[in-house]
């Protein structure tokens, strides 16, 4: 039986008061109304700069023994190190979120797309020298990846091949680990506001859906995250895939009110 772990680009998005979270809530309380409705979250803040200890300290302890927590690598190592000599950078990252322990779950690491399949060589003598014990995901950018080559090398190093929702590049699943990874993004910047959903994406979710339900046995987890550009409304949006996969009963017990499309 397959696990699901079902969340948001992101927690702390003030446009999401009054839409998800209750009007007048501390920011302090997001996280704890977030996880009513979402066991897992990507933590974009991240690619910015390393967490602080107060911030793990405080997430782990906030939320339940079946929660996870997705990092995106920093920026530092993926776009401006370009991941050469990021070796020591990457496991100052680690020995940072480390403390989440089980709620950690896989590292995404997202290349830029002038990172291109030249750089082979380069992305190879990263992966072999990522600190052990823990799960990776990477994200391609750049069309010259989607090929066998890309789905030979994260196979023999066990790194998930990140299935993503992204204008001009494939949409599609490539298993190369026993968990997948999906990021529903869309165009940059395309909503002003994220407070509720501008465009109905049910019948891509549904394809979605099926596709990643035809795919074998040997899948033991999917980690599956929404963006504000994917529709408008990143939480809205997950709430809706969670309806059609039927992990939600009935659309009146969500806590979103307010305009759809």
């Amino acid at each position: 039986m397959k696990s699901w772990y079902l969340g948001t680009i992101g927690f702390s998005y003030k446009d999401w008061v009054g839409a998800f979270y209750p009007a007048g809530i501390n920011p302090r309380n997001y996280l704890s109304y977030y996880i009513k409705y979402f066991n897992s979250v990507e933590i974009d803040s991240s690619f910015h700069a390393i967490p602080r200890y107060e911030n793990i300290f405080g997430w782990t302890n906030t939320t339940p023994p079946n929660f996870r927590f997705c990092f995106k690598t920093p920026r530092r190592i993926t776009h401006e190190l370009g991941l050469v000599n990021a070796g020591s950078l990457m496991e100052e990252f680690i020995d940072q979120i480390k403390p989440l322990g089980e709620k950690l779950g896989p590292i995404l690491i997202q290349l830029p797309p002038r990172f291109t399949q030249t750089n082979l060589s380069t992305l190879e003598q990263f992966l072999e020298k990522l600190p052990q014990n823990y799960r990776y995901a990477i994200e391609f950018r750049h069309s010259s990846w989607f090929n066998e080559k890309t789905s030979q090398l994260l196979s023999h190093f066990g790194i998930c091949w990140v299935a993503i929702d992204f204008p001009r590049l494939s949409k599609t699943i490539t298993p190369t680990t026993d968990f997948l990874y999906l990021r529903w993004i869309g165009n940059n910047g395309m909503f002003q506001h994220h407070s509720y959903e501008r465009v109905d994406k049910s019948d891509q979710m549904r394809r979605w859906l099926d596709t990643i339900q035809s795919i074998g046995e040997n899948i033991h987890e999917i980690y599956g995250f929404f963006n504000n550009d994917y529709a408008g409304f990143a939480a809205g949006s997950c709430f809706r895939f969670k309806n059609i996969a039927g992990f939600t009963a009935e659309a009146e017990d969500l806590p979103i009110q307010g305009r759809l499309f």
